[in-house]
């Protein structure tokens, strides 16, 4: 899973370990009338991938697509605590392999760019067997081999904790990894069983060369001014940090179908700066996250709107490490009955869906296979609410609740947009109603995470994740207590063993029933309030096919292009 701030940010699918990233559409408040498009209350996860579908042949041969980014990355190692977010990702799916093709109902079909099979060969222990297609090679002109692999599994396994990952993704399951038959077949000996295990470098997670995972030094400073060796259909070729663009072009060694692009080019821009970019065509796509950005775009000539909800989410997540306010699991747990989820719905996504409702799983998304409502074990009730902090000392002085001379105050940090600070604003009165004053403290995109939310300076933090077709694979990252995107440091014994159960049992239905008892658990513990799922509204450019909004689905990089005017 992908961390995501309150920013539209990217259009692709998340990974399968929980990446720090931005890509949720959000929306503020609108007299207008509601021109969200038809296909909105029809369009589900899991059923609907709106790209503008070409057979690549017909389109033109070349052209350069232009995309938005909040900020260079501090990181080009989507596989470092800095490196794993939703931009990053997104860039870097361009140009690194996976071993599987996502499709837009979320079943999985092996790369054959990168490999011939990839099979589970064996249950007791669990076996994986990857054979890698004899041509894949590595952009430094290396062969794609096993090492490649061993090395990334060691790394992200978390036996040498000064590697900086950003999560394990079932690295932390596995005994060993082998040499096959050759060196372009891996066999992966896990050590205990790990139920998404097609999700290790599929979705959200991609295979990196060794020569950047196999020491400390390399895997944490090794991609800080540019990327390492590549090996998909484009390669970034130039980062000019004065002008802040970075250009992807095609891999003179790829040695799969030939991308219709010639070039992909990064802009770095500013949220408020995005749409107008479309319209004066300096870039081709922008996330839609308002009623009055969706109006604006539909009435611009050439422009598109494509939706397919996408597998990505807004939330609340709270600071329960010692010292913090809210270190008390009964305090979160009774300031969670006191916002009002649906209300919040309702406001920022008017216009945008037909049905705004909050999302009510930490786990899956709406329309996912496993999703379900698990919501009640904290409902929103905020007599209860007042009771329990009566209970809990925290009573009524004036307007707000103190304790031993302490006020309840809580601070809210979010990045300073204008969704960010709808969707505070509306907690904040929420939360005012029991008591409870909420401080809103906005902060600027860059070192958003580095410098905010990776150190716990906050008490409540709004930001998202960008979720994919393996949901399980961010559990230990997002909700063990000692993972590495637990920013909040909020876990218990119980949530812990319940991880463990639901990854190690490898009948698919019997996980889904695991991970919602799960997420019963990570419920009642406070964790984090999950707020809103995007609704996945972008506008593009009306002559790019291929592109746009594929929900689920995996983007093919070859095929993006511009049809033939």
């Amino acid at each position: 899973m992908v961390v995501v701030s309150r920013r539209n940010r990217r259009w692709a699918g998340r990974a399968a370990v929980a990446a720090l990233v931005t890509a949720l559409a959000v929306s503020g408040c609108s007299a207008a009338t509601s021109l969200a498009p038809s296909t909105g209350d029809n369009a589900a996860i899991g059923t609907t991938s709106d790209i503008n579908p070409q057979d690549p042949a017909t389109l033109q041969d070349g052209g350069n697509l232009r995309l938005a980014l909040t900020d260079f990355p501090p990181n080009f190692n989507i596989l470092h605590i800095d490196g794993n977010s939703a931009e990053v990702a997104a860039m870097m799916k361009a140009t690194l392999p996976r071993a599987f093709v996502i499709g837009p109902d979320g079943s999985t079909t092996v790369d054959t760019n990168y490999f011939t099979s990839v099979e589970l060969t064996g249950t007791n222990p669990q076996v994986v067997t990857y054979t890698i297609n004899p041509k894949a090679v590595w952009s430094d002109g290396t062969p794609i081999t096993w090492r490649d692999i061993a090395s990334q599994i060691h790394a992200l396994s978390g036996v040498d904790k000064n590697f900086a990952i950003a999560g394990p993704s079932g690295a932390d399951r596995v005994a060993s990894v082998t040499r096959g038959v050759d060196d372009r077949q891996a066999i992966m000996t896990f050590a205990k069983p790990y139920a998404e295990w097609r999700g290790m470098f599929a979705g959200n997670g991609m295979l990196l060369p060794e020569s950047v995972t196999s020491t400390p030094e390399a895997f944490n400073k090794g991609q800080l001014e540019g990327p390492g060796p590549s090996a998909g259909p484009f390669i970034v070729s130039s980062l000019d940090r004065t002008t802040q663009r970075i250009m992807l072009t095609r891999n003179p060694k790829w040695w799969g179908d030939r991308p219709r692009l010639s070039t992909i080019t990064f802009l770095v821009l500013d949220d408020a700066a995005r749409l107008p970019a479309l319209q004066n065509n300096t870039i081709d796509a922008a996330g839609v996250g308002t009623l009055d950005q969706l109006t604006i775009a539909q009435r611009t000539k050439g422009i598109s709107i494509r939706r397919a909800p996408a597998p990505s989410w807004s939330h609340f997540t709270f600071n329960g490490a010692a010292g913090s306010i809210l270190a008390d699991k009964a305090l979160r747990v009774a300031v969670s009955k006191g916002i009002d989820r649906q209300t919040i719905a309702k406001v920022v996504q008017y216009g945008l869906t037909g049905h705004p409702v909050p999302l009510n799983n930490h786990i899956y998304v709406a329309g996912q296979e496993g999703y379900q409502d698990n919501s009640a074990t904290v409902p929103y009730d905020p007599t209860a609410a007042k009771r329990e902090l009566d209970a809990l000392g925290w009573k009524l002085n004036g307007q707000f609740r103190e304790k031993d001379g302490r006020r309840l105050v809580i601070r809210d940090l979010f990045y300073d947009g204008q969704g960010s600070r709808v969707f505070a604003q509306v907690a904040q009165h929420s939360l005012a109603q029991i008591g409870v004053k909420l401080d809103l403290v906005a902060r600027s995109g860059s070192g958003f995470f580095s410098n905010y939310i990776n150190v716990g300076a906050f008490d409540m933090a709004q930001f998202g994740w960008l979720g994919d077709a393996f949901p399980l694979s961010a559990l230990t990252q997002i909700y063990q207590s000692d993972g590495a995107s637990n920013f909040g440091k909020i876990g218990s014994p119980e949530i812990d063993a319940a991880i463990e159960r639901t990854l190690e049992e490898l009948d698919p239905g019997k996980a889904r029933a695991l991970a919602n008892d799960l997420d019963k658990l990570i419920w009642a513990e406070g964790f984090s309030l999950p707020l809103t799922q995007s609704p996945g509204d972008v506008a593009v450019r009306s002559t790019l096919a291929n592109f746009g909004a594929p929900g689920l689905a995996d983007l093919n990089y070859t095929a993006i292009g511009f049809m033939r005017t």
